[in-house]
């Protein structure tokens, strides 16, 4: 077992994140960006109305209509899941900090970022106090 923690150096840990983070930011960028071909590609000769507004469809604002969105190949619903996936990125950085910190057996790191992760996974699922 100490073969294992000596692997898991903070270096290491810093290393294993940026990279989680680069990932992360990346496949998020490249999602949207065919996202937003896809749209082009479909409405980009439609004329803008500026003088009406249209708030975002209702199947975008949960997370199963952006997924149905994706499986019929909308650009829209492309888009959003890499905007879905880039918010998401730093929540796996806290949840990998979180175990490579339970595996360094650093308790006081363990707890905070368990409370930080906590406070992240109730405001991104809209639960109040």
């Amino acid at each position: 077992m100490a073969e294992q923690t000596k692997q898991w150096t903070d270096q290491r840990v810093e290393e294993w994140i940026g990279a989680l983070l680069r990932a992360g930011v990346t496949l998020a960028a490249a999602v949207v960006l065919f996202g937003g071909s896809v749209y082009l590609g479909r409405h980009g000769n439609a004329a803008p109305q500026y003088h009406v507004f249209v708030g975002e469809p209702t199947d975008l604002r949960t997370i199963s209509g952006i997924i149905k969105d994706v499986l019929a190949f909308r650009g829209r619903g492309l888009i959003q899941l890499g905007l879905l996936l880039l918010i998401a990125t730093p929540v796996a950085r806290v949840a990998f900090s979180v175990v490579a910190f339970a595996i360094q057996r650093d308790r006081l790191y363990v707890v905070v970022t368990v409370i930080v992760l906590a406070i992240l996974t109730f405001s991104l699922a809209g639960v109040r106090p």
